[in-house]
């Protein structure tokens, strides 16, 4: 999939503050041509209501009846028209009166009847054309309120000097917009330019920082709409903070960790290779430095392995490969992985549950993950309960109250209630107990269960014989959404 090119937000404000700019300004040519045509009109417009006027009170004057001969009204309409009407050389004046009955009396044939015939006292204006030519024509119907019988009077003329005077007034508004719009352009350029200039200021102080500077970003500099922003990202680095110095403390403790295993094989191999030097090594002294040796190397393995398991648990990625796992079958497979090791410290190692493959005690989980969160709970217990106690892994399921349970009890000497809560930290050891481990086992069981939505809980267990010194042993509860309730369903 071909890569999105990136935007420009300089750009994008541009276009949309320009480009409507531009769209309107034709706009703006097109309502200012219809105005300047509606200007142009009035004055010569008036002139020539004033001389409709004229004619007609000149037609009303004469006789149009039959005592009066045509010829001579002809003549003498044609006479005051003349005197009236003065041609230019910009534009043609053309007049026509008709009699009641709409016999033509004086003026051009040529001018067409206007379409509203109702009486008039006011002139009235239309455009026409006469002779290919267009025209600006007023006329009036001068019926009996106005004394003229009824009679049509029209006075047209060409429109050159409205046409020149508009496209005077269209020069006067368009041409300065020549030149206001690119300063207008220009001015918004400038003020863009300046207005993102704080996000340019924001990027170099970024850049600026040392890549081991992880402070918050000073937020009082920066624009309004921009605080939101930088309020994220100074969430994002206090979070980053805590997870870099929680793998610094993590990688410290580790470190720490393996130091004394590594030491011990240095050590053992040293003194074996000393004795073997001097002469005086024999198969006792050399056998025991061989299985210290064996002990140091299974600690420092084991220790690895529980950093790799830790490292997946907190893979992302390995969390989101989710499926349908039977938790029964994995809870069975690992109680008889570890019935040995139950044997060699004679602890009776039990099961309580459904069968595998019942629907009842399936999850929607990473089924490598969950392995290993039984794996260490199985081994925790085993770790800490004495010879001849009890250790019982089972599986509950619960579909009233939405889970799936998982619990692990022991007959160990249980875990205080001071101490519930930082057994979960990685490497640490409940005091006053001599057992070997990584202190990573417990830590792995929190993520595992967090990468799944579950609750972990350690409690008391029910007190029963073999629990030494009367003590109830610990039980390790987890509880586990049903499919429809994890939150990381597909």
């Amino acid at each position: 999939m071909a890569a999105r090119e990136q935007r420009s937000l300089f750009g994008e404000i541009l276009d949309w503050m320009l480009a409507p700019l531009l769209l309107l300004w034709p706009m703006s040519v097109a309502l200012t041509w219809l105005v300047a045509q509606n200007i142009a009109n009035r004055p010569y417009d008036r002139e020539l209501g004033v001389m409709v006027r004229v004619i007609a009170r000149q037609a009303a004057s004469e006789s149009l009846t039959a005592a009066n001969p045509p010829d001579a009204t002809r003549r003498h309409l044609e006479q005051a028209a003349t005197q009236l009407l003065r041609p230019d050389d910009n534009d043609s004046l053309f007049f026509q009166v008709r009699g009641t009955r709409g016999e033509l009396v004086a003026g051009d044939a040529d001018l067409p009847l206007p379409a509203d015939t109702s009486p008039s006292v006011e002139p009235r204006f239309r455009d026409d054309i006469i002779r290919d030519e267009p025209v600006r024509v007023a006329y009036l119907w001068a019926g009996d309120e106005a004394g003229g019988n009824g009679a049509l009077i029209q006075l047209a003329e060409t429109v050159d000097k409205r046409s020149r005077l508009a496209t005077e007034i269209i020069k006067g508004v368009i041409l300065p917009q020549f030149v206001i719009l690119p300063v207008a352009v220009l001015l918004v350029w400038l003020a863009l330019a300046r207005g993102i200039r704080p996000l340019s200021d924001l990027q170099q102080r970024i850049r600026q920082r040392d890549s081991t500077d992880l402070s918050p970003i000073e937020e009082r500099h920066v624009p309004e709409e921009v605080a939101p922003l930088v309020g994220a990202i100074n969430d994002l680095l206090g979070r980053l903070d805590q997870s870099i110095a929680a793998q610094r403390h993590f990688l410290a403790d580790a470190a720490h960790q393996l130091k004394t295993p590594l030491a011990g094989l240095r050590t053992q191999a040293e003194l074996a290779e000393r004795e073997l030097d001097s002469g005086h090594g024999d198969t006792l002294s050399m056998k025991h430095s061989l299985q210290q040796i064996a002990l140091s190397s299974q600690r420092a393995a084991h220790m690895v392995n529980q950093l790799l398991a830790m490292a997946r648990a907190e893979d992302k990625e390995q969390a989101l490969r989710k499926q349908d796992v039977d938790l029964a079958a994995i809870v069975v497979e690992t109680v008889r992985d570890f019935v040995p090791k139950a044997m060699e410290k004679r602890i009776d190692l039990g099961y309580e549950g459904p069968e595998p493959e019942d629907a009842g005690a399936r999850l929607w989980g990473q089924p490598v993950l969950v392995r290993e969160m039984v794996r260490n709970l199985v081994d925790n217990a085993l770790q800490y309960t004495p010879a001849g106690g009890t250790v019982t892994a089972r599986v509950m399921p619960d579909p009233f109250g939405q889970v799936l349970v998982l619990q692990v009890e022991d007959t160990g000497p249980g875990i205080a209630p001071a101490e519930r809560e930082v057994v979960f930290q990685p490497f640490y050891r409940a005091l006053g107990t001599d057992v070997d481990g990584s202190g990573l086992g417990l830590a792995i069981v929190q993520e595992i269960a967090n990468v799944h939505g579950a609750e972990v809980t350690v409690t008391d267990a029910e007190l029963r014989p073999g629990s030494p010194h009367g003590t109830p042993g610990a039980l390790f509860t987890v509880r586990f959404p049903l499919r429809g309730d994890d939150p990381a369903e597909p």
